[in-house]
């Protein structure tokens, strides 16, 4: 079993608060993590996708009251939306007697913003935390399994898989699984295959500005219903939106966000690549390690942390942006499939604008650097 960096954040989050939600794609080990958690305290485990353990609460109150002493934990959550005003009532009470922190444990596998429409009830009581897939922190500290984690993707299964094509599979009935199951829980009714296709349109645009009318005219549907799938994708933890950056948020230079798939391995099945030499011989390699580069950045800072990429018409560009607030200032990253990385004229204009505290290259080598009097080169493995 890998050790999840995230579980300290969870637990410091239910010695403070009644609720902590754990949220995440599917498959990333929310599960596994809420078991591990659960061996170390009086705990009890309800799985809400098996109709046993609904039935367990189908008198919410009677069962929580026989399990006043111990953590409950209840898995995805968002299939049950009823039982949050339940929670709250619940929750009030105990915290009247003096049991203010550590009542429950709740996962599920949508973003913050959807299931708040469900948890608006337990305002106040609730901390959450994002648990994404393994990142170059959690593996081992080598190339190979860096490389690995790049191909394979973040989700524990296909990570840990026995060789490339099981890994690939494992992915391959991953997205199925989504398509057919979770995007229509979610969502209004989507064909299926309509979302497949521009998942894999979204895939081979990894990192491109989102040009909802050119997606919309090959689906033949409207820009509005591109970017409410893209919205429902989002919210699922699939793709991510990076925004473009400008201090002034109204006056932008460029307007349209940046698209990610957001797991890399989930980037490579969409687009059929299942080794390794596959990966280095496909015109999205570039991309597909940016993406990933930044995936990697975003698990490691602080949620407060806003991402953004820098661009201008003159032609500077910055890949990656972190506004940490005004105390820590912002910080400059710029994104290399290289060995022998350079300070690219774009990359120092935009440095010149912004005005950064730090500035890096990621690189793909595994040393750490100065380049120039204010740009340090780094690793995914060394970014912490």
């Amino acid at each position: 079993m890998i050790g999840r960096k995230i579980k300290q954040r969870v637990e410091d989050g239910l010695a403070r608060q009644a609720v902590v939600g754990l949220i995440g794609p599917r498959q990333v080990g929310k599960t596994t993590l809420a078991l591990e958690i659960s061996k170390e305290r009086s705990s009890v485990y309800l799985d809400l996708e098996s109709v046993r353990d609904r039935s367990k609460i189908s008198e919410p109150s009677l069962f929580m009251d026989q399990h006043k002493d111990k953590l409950i934990i209840l898995d995805e959550i968002h299939r049950t939306p009823e039982l949050f005003q339940e929670l709250r009532g619940i929750i009030d009470e105990r915290r009247r007697v003096g049991n203010k922190t550590g009542q429950f444990l709740i996962l599920g596998s949508a973003s913050i913003d959807l299931l708040n429409q469900a948890s608006e009830t337990l305002a106040g009581r609730i901390e959450y935390r994002i648990m994404g897939a393994l990142n170059a922190l959690e593996v081992d500290n080598s190339k190979n399994a860096l490389n690995n984690l790049w191909l394979r993707g973040g989700f524990p299964e296909s990570y840990l898989a026995k060789n490339d094509k099981n890994s690939f599979l494992l992915r391959e009935s991953f997205i199925q699984t989504y398509l057919e199951r979770e995007v229509q829980l979610f969502g209004p009714r989507i064909p299926s295959e309509t979302l497949r296709r521009l998942w894999t349109m979204l895939s081979h645009n990894q990192g491109v500005l989102l040009n909802s009318s050119r997606l919309a005219a090959n689906l033949a549907v409207t820009a509005p219903t591109i970017s409410s799938y893209v919205d429902l994708l989002a919210d699922l933890f699939l793709v991510r939106r990076l925004a473009p950056y400008h201090e002034n948020v109204g006056k932008r230079l460029v307007k349209r966000p940046k698209t990610y798939i957001k797991d890399s391995g989930i980037l490579h099945a969409l687009l059929h690549i299942e080794t390794f030499d596959d990966l280095m011989g496909h015109p999205i390699v570039g991309k597909s390690w940016e993406g990933f580069v930044i995936e990697n950045i975003l698990s490691m800072v602080p949620t407060r942390v806003q991402p953004s990429f820098y661009r201008t018409s003159a032609g500077a560009e910055i890949d990656l942006v972190l506004d940490f607030g005004h105390k820590h200032g912002k910080w400059a990253i710029e994104i290399k499939r290289t060995l022998s990385p350079r300070v690219e004229k774009g990359f120092t204009s935009g440095i010149e604008t912004i005005k950064p505290q730090k500035s890096f290259i990621v690189y793909s080598g595994e040393e750490r650097y100065p380049i120039s009097r204010d740009v340090e080169v780094i690793s995914p493995q060394k970014y912490a």
